[in-house]
């Protein structure tokens, strides 16, 4: 690879706007809903996935319910996204209203981390 296009990737990847926001995590059968920020949703997705599968996720219940009923039982998606212009700013405060909006949209909701 020249150091051209490393350049090109890297500034690439700089300047992309990963989506950001609230996702959640629905247990079907019992209509528990578990919601999280994130700054990049598809990342966050994966990881929490992969910890749910390994049995590391810190949420104790969660990974009980997901043992109990596994993961074609979940439902899974972006509550609500960020609109940002600045992919390098500080939008952890926005976040953070965000997931408070949700969490007064949905009174049964609770927080993925306390």
């Amino acid at each position: 690879m020249t150091t051209e296009k490393r350049k090109q990737l890297k500034d690439a990847y700089r300047d992309r706007h990963p989506e950001m926001g609230v996702l959640y995590f629905r247990c079907t059968p019992t209509g528990e809903t578990f919601l999280m920020c994130a700054t990049d949703i598809p990342a966050k997705f994966n990881r929490l996935r992969f910890q749910l599968a390994d049995g590391l996720c810190p949420n104790k219940h969660l990974q009980q319910l997901w043992k109990e009923h596994g993961e074609a039982a979940f439902e899974t998606g972006t509550a609500k996204a960020l609109k940002y212009d600045d992919p390098s700013a500080d939008y952890s405060e926005d976040l953070e209203l965000l997931m408070e909006l949700c969490l007064l949209d949905d009174p049964t909701a609770q927080r993925l981390w306390k």
